[in-house]
């Protein structure tokens, strides 16, 4: 089943139609990064339900998710003309370091003549790195310039995270409802349309301005919840049912635990594994998980950990059906949860999962989270010898919730 990812040497430096797996925020950049080497490029379109379909016909039945879409996404953007994928490998004990020996036996047993290059972490091998980006570098740059437009591309992706984060706080306090999705599509096209890093700074203040713009609701405090869990569905709004536009848009403030800048940082492709920040995270989640499981089920303990010590209101757990290190982690977030008294809502998601019963999950969870905050106020309050008020109330969660049964709890 195995197959083998062909070495640098396997591959000539030409102009190619490139095409990457679709994740998050970053297609543009990549996109723009592959053109600057002289490539034409296949975005493939934004992962829906056809792509998840053809990616589970022909994937292996207990594949996780990300494989799945992953497969889609390259079929078709093979379907429109790419004779070349670029995809990240990796190392440790999960099994999406494999995913592209997989998708090298899908393209064998489909026939298709397509060249998969695979960018493994140059620490592991770095001439094997380098000889793949000549073969991307169909200008034939020089590799001081090739190196001038990976950091270029390197800044965007930050902006981008960075914007993406302002977003989260926005939308659970926007006062017409939609308005900071609009404003973050409009905010990602400004950083999307600069062309020298020069002018990127300006650019991120620009898009920073958008987002500050949009109309908050007075005094409105919303619920915290942090997002942990497995990187891809964590990164990919298709992936994940577009939770944290779902919950912001329910006035709950979001934080997810990766961002792709962040995670390229602390994975130290360069370097050994981010040893500071990861040794802080094996640490927090010493007590609870001592080994590396693989994949970010350690660093999922970790976070949920770090979220309930400041003070967030619960944590969701989300997962690929079948992800082994979120499973485990699962496990132990039931402890976390109880030692910690926060809940914590766990969801494995796979191609049979449907955006409506997620919906109501989120809601259901939003309910007990809104209901739980407002006992503690009362609580504290009455503790401080200062009944908590009516009006007080509603101003700490503001009834935005769905539930009609939540909506009384609130405010009888």
């Amino acid at each position: 089943m195995q197959q083998p990812i062909k070495s640098a040497r396997s591959f000539k430096r030409r102009k190619r139609t490139v095409t990457f797996p679709y994740m998050g925020q970053s297609h543009a950049v990549f996109k723009e990064l592959l053109i600057n080497l002289g490539n034409d490029v296949v975005v493939p379109p934004r992962p829906n339900r056809f792509t998840l379909s053809l990616g589970a016909e022909h994937s292996p039945e207990f594949a996780c998710l990300p494989l799945k879409i992953i497969t889609g996404s390259y079929l078709e953007a093979i379907e429109k003309g790419a004779d070349t994928i670029v995809s990240t490998g990796g190392v440790g004990p999960c099994r999406a370091g494999l995913y592209c020996e997989i998708h090298q036996f899908i393209l064998n047993e489909l026939h298709l003549d397509v060249d998969l290059i695979v960018l493994e972490p140059p620490r592991v091998d770095l001439r094997d790195f380098i000889g793949k980006i000549e073969a991307l570098n169909a200008n034939g740059f020089s590799k001081w310039h090739v190196a001038k437009l990976v950091w270029y591309a390197w800044k965007k992706i930050i902006a981008l995270d960075h914007i993406e984060r302002i977003s989260h706080r926005v939308r659970a306090r926007e006062a017409v409802l939609g308005s900071t999705t609009k404003a973050f599509k409009k905010a990602t096209a400004i950083i999307n349309q600069v062309k020298t890093l020069s002018d990127l700074e300006e650019a991120e203040q620009r898009a920073e301005q958008v987002l500050t713009d949009v109309p908050l609701k007075p005094g409105f405090e919303p619920l915290r919840v942090g997002i942990v869990g497995e990187i891809y569905v964590l990164l990919e709004p298709s992936a994940n049912l577009e939770i944290e536009e779902t919950l912001g848009e329910m006035g709950v403030e979001t934080e997810r635990s990766i961002y792709l800048a962040g995670w390229t940082k602390e994975s130290k492709l360069f370097k050994k594994p981010g040893r500071k920040n990861q040794e802080r995270l094996e640490q927090v989640a010493l007590s609870y998980l001592g080994e590396m499981i693989g994949g970010h089920g350690q660093d999922s303990v970790a976070h949920a950990i770090q979220y309930a010590e400041r003070g967030f209101d619960g944590v969701i757990q989300l997962s690929p059906f079948t992800c082994i290190p979120e499973i485990v982690a699962k496990s132990v977030l039931e402890r976390v949860s109880r030692d910690f008294s926060i809940p914590v809502l766990s969801i494995s998601l796979d191609e049979q999962t449907g955006k409506a019963g997620f919906v109501t999950r989120l809601e259901a969870f939003a309910d007990l989270l809104a209901r739980r905050h407002t006992a503690l106020q009362r609580k504290n309050a009455c503790d401080d010898g200062d009944p908590i008020r009516q009006s007080d109330e509603d101003q700490l969660v503001e009834p935005k919730l769905s539930s009609t049964a939540a909506r009384h709890y609130i405010n009888e």
